[in-house]
């Protein structure tokens, strides 16, 4: 059978086994759903069975150039919309966005394993509180500011280049297109090819909002055939990019002859200082237990958990403990923890656990292989390390999957010292009672956030320092990125105008 949703993106074919797989073979280019210059596809593998889910087209060259065309016709309108006419686009995209919220939930979890409680929770949910953080900051955005003379403004930097990934899919999908509409920018947008189904819908749902044709444009592909020509196109002015660091700087140096603005999120080895207190062994756990969220796939997970030497053992029986109340199995049976995203992702983090063995860490639980009783999908046992020292790989390179190293150190300066011996600076993380100890802690770390026990918000900017990026995401820091900057001198004060 064949069938469309929205726009006319998906169709649902039968394959000889029987079952019904996902085709996505149009992009959406100056508002309609248009075929691909070429006729080449990607299989899109179902992690947790290792079996195709669908199949998606490829884009090239020749679809970026169309799509960057259709972005700069359209920005030559929708840059002088108003921030009311964007309010009410971004919510009527907040109104079909829940509408679908189902949609993309059981996409997430069918293209990368996603459990579906967290598919349907917080990955969903990411999208939906972006959405509503840009309707609340566009509704105070000053765009302008007289002073004196001369009047300061903020406008839209032009068309963008989106590059996203496929471990947050609509998280980071939302802190990029969210801020250019915002703004009043056009956008082309490259989804993961690993993750496209949550990104196709997404454009189904802009789509179905109302957005004007050429304002948003969705071509689906790999790096060298979709991601190398948009970050290089000369008609992009801005590209953002989250990603691995060593794609970063790749996307850095094609970018760099037409010299257009570039903002990246990359890797991170993000330090956790466990401080000294009576919720010590507590603390130890829920570090534990939160490098299994999204399996460890995410940049900033607290992935480094710093401790008092003196209570490595004390730590090494509450990481045990913890790591034993993790479920892992099929995605869609309410286990907590999915597979990792691919075979490649499997392997990476297969060879680093067992770099760790080798370079004489304390295996404390987990492990090289699957889970018992899980023979098939790219299911990862949740590992701990402990009396890791910072020079051994696991301490230094992103793993990318639910591993837990924990370090000792003497004193909190020792602590702050080891936080900060990495090239990366995404996020950090403390826990501990005394408030005031865990303040000075958290402002000494050299990052781009840094969480005192726990805390989260969708207000606070995200991006890193040294080789985890430039540039913020989030909230009001989002929209900074996407606008230029300009002073008109000799403008006159506003009684001389009136």
């Amino acid at each position: 059978m064949t069938g469309s949703l929205v726009g006319q993106s998906l169709e649902h074919v039968v394959r000889g086994n029987g079952r019904v797989m996902r085709e996505y073979l149009k992009f959406f280019i100056g508002g309609q759903w248009v075929d691909p210059a070429q006729a080449t596809t990607f299989d899109v593998v179902n992690p947790a069975t290792e079996e195709v889910a669908g199949t998606v087209a490829l884009g090239s060259a020749t679809d970026v150039d169309r799509a960057v065309s259709a972005a700069r016709k359209a920005f030559a309108t929708w840059s002088l919309t108003s921030p009311a006419e964007r309010i009410e686009l971004l919510e009527n995209i907040a109104d079909v966005y829940q509408k679908r919220s189902g949609d993309l939930a059981a996409a997430l979890t069918e293209e990368m394993g996603a459990p579906a409680a967290l598919a349907g929770g917080f990955q969903v949910g990411l999208g939906a509180g972006h959405l509503g953080t840009a309707i609340e900051v566009l509704k105070n955005f000053a765009f302008s500011d007289q002073r004196g003379a001369t009047l300061i403004v903020k406008e839209p930097i032009g068309v963008c280049g989106l590059i996203t990934p496929w471990n947050w899919p609509l998280n980071q999908i939302a802190v990029k297109v969210l801020p250019a509409l915002a703004t009043g920018c056009t956008m082309v947008l490259k989804p993961s090819e690993q993750t496209p189904f949550s990104g196709q819908i997404f454009a189904e749902v802009l789509e179905a909002a109302g957005v004007p044709a050429g304002v948003f444009n969705l071509v689906q592909g790999d790096g060298p055939s979709v991601g190398v020509p948009l970050s290089s196109h000369p008609d992009v002015d801005l590209v953002s990019f989250t990603g691995s660091t060593r794609a970063g700087i790749e996307v850095a140096r094609n970018a760099a002859p037409t010299v257009k603005r570039v903002t990246q999120e990359l890797g991170g080895k993000s330090p956790n200082i466990i401080l000294d207190d009576p919720a010590f062994a507590e603390n130890v756990g829920k570090g534990v237990v939160s490098m299994t969220v999204n399996s460890g796939q995410t940049c900033s997970a607290p992935s480094r958990m710093l401790v008092p030497a003196a209570r490595m053992d004390e730590a090494i029986d509450a990481g045990r403990a913890a790591a034993a109340t993790v479920t892992v199995g099929d995605p869609n049976g309410g286990a907590a923890m999915g597979p990792v995203v691919s075979e490649a992702q499997f392997n990476k983090i297969q060879a680093l656990i067992q770099k760790g063995v080798d370079e004489g860490a304390t295996l404390v639980a987990g492990g090289v292989g699957r889970p018992d009783g899980l023979e098939k999908g790219f299911y990862v046992k949740p590992t701990v390390f402990a009396n890791v020292t910072n020079n051994m790989t696991i301490a230094r390179e992103e793993i990318f999957g639910p591993v837990v190293v924990i370090l000792g150190y003497d004193g909190v300066d020792e602590a702050v010292e080891i936080a900060n011996d990495t090239e990366y600076g995404l996020a950090g993380f403390v826990a501990g009672a005394d408030l005031d100890q865990a303040r000075a802690v958290a402002r000494r770390i050299r990052a781009g956030s840094v969480a005192i026990n726990g805390g989260f918000d969708f207000g606070a900017p995200f991006g890193g320092y040294k080789k985890s990026g430039n540039g913020r995401e989030w909230g009001e820091f989002g929209f900074h990125d996407y606008l230029e900057i300009k002073g008109i001198l000799a403008y006159g004060s506003d009684e001389a105008a009136s």
